[in-house]
């Protein structure tokens, strides 16, 4: 990893938007030339599952993408975003979940019904006692078509909500939490998320496409959230990449790790003191 990262590590006023708000934005993370080619892949992905069966009127969620090739894998410690990351969560992580998602557009009139409001992680909302719930995660979507007006099947979020265990729906499955926006995105924006904001995703009353990826980082010692079949790129990736795409020496590596597990604290130590604490 080049140090030259160093100049997109997470800026003080960033850790106080992502703290209080649960969301950060970051515009032309991606290049046009790298929305562009991931774009194509995507298509191919999803022109292959229509091939397979899948309705075109409904949105594809595809997960363990990463391995379909190696634009996808590069993302995975891609230098104008993994600073962040670990900016946010410090240095013993990896991919824990991925996913794609294509939303074409729905053809149904627009209107106000209340959307599926959640916070990630499942069963890890009910049985870790703690208050308010711990962050454990993040994701990073990558947006490549331009949901930069609301309808396009936006992501929504309560911004500061990633505090609360609780959320107040409409009681007659009308219309939207209080605070509820939708994620306004060019092509080419990351907007990193912690997992325990509550958020939706919303039905697409557009003609654009929308299509996302999503990474989702966590700590060594969480499980995959999907099976993830990563191992077969361990061989080509250079260190830092390897841990991230699940590599360790040992199970309790993942728990107690040692400088082999976690070779990003080793390049941290030399070239970033202040993040290898």
């Amino acid at each position: 990893m080049n140090p030259s990262c160093l100049i997109h590590r997470l800026t003080q006023a960033e850790r106080q938007t992502f703290s209080e708000t649960g969301l950060l934005t970051v515009e032309n993370a991606l290049s046009t030339q790298q929305v562009s080619a991931l774009t194509g892949l995507t298509d191919q992905i999803f022109a292959a599952r229509l091939e397979a069966g899948h309705d075109p009127r409904k949105a594809l969620f595809y997960p363990n993408f990463i391995q379909d090739n190696p634009a996808f894998a590069d993302l995975v410690d891609y230098a104008k975003i993994l600073p962040k990351v670990w900016g946010i969560l410090g240095w013993n992580i990896y991919l824990y979940h991925a996913h794609l998602i294509v939303t074409p557009p729905s053809g149904l009139p627009r209107d106000d019904k209340t959307f599926g409001w959640h916070q990630d992680s499942g069963r890890v909302n009910q049985e870790v006692e703690s208050r308010p719930r711990p962050r454990l995660s993040l994701k990073v979507a990558y947006f490549l078509s331009d949901t930069s007006e609301p309808g396009r099947g936006n992501f929504w979020v309560v911004p500061g909500s990633h505090l609360e265990d609780t959320l107040e729906r409409p009681p007659v499955g009308i219309g939207q939490p209080n605070g509820a926006v939708p994620v306004l995105a060019k092509p080419g924006t990351a907007a990193f998320f912690d997992r325990r904001l509550w958020h939706s995703a919303s039905p697409n009353w557009s003609k654009v496409t929308r299509k996302v990826l999503f990474y989702g980082y966590g700590y060594r010692w969480l499980r995959t959230k999907d099976d993830m079949t990563v191992q077969s790129l361990w061989a080509q990736s250079d260190p830092i990449r390897r841990q991230l795409l699940g590599w360790g020496v040992n199970a309790n590596g993942f728990f107690s790790p040692t400088d082999e597990d976690v070779p990003l604290r080793v390049w941290l130590r030399e070239n970033c003191p202040e993040d290898a604490a």
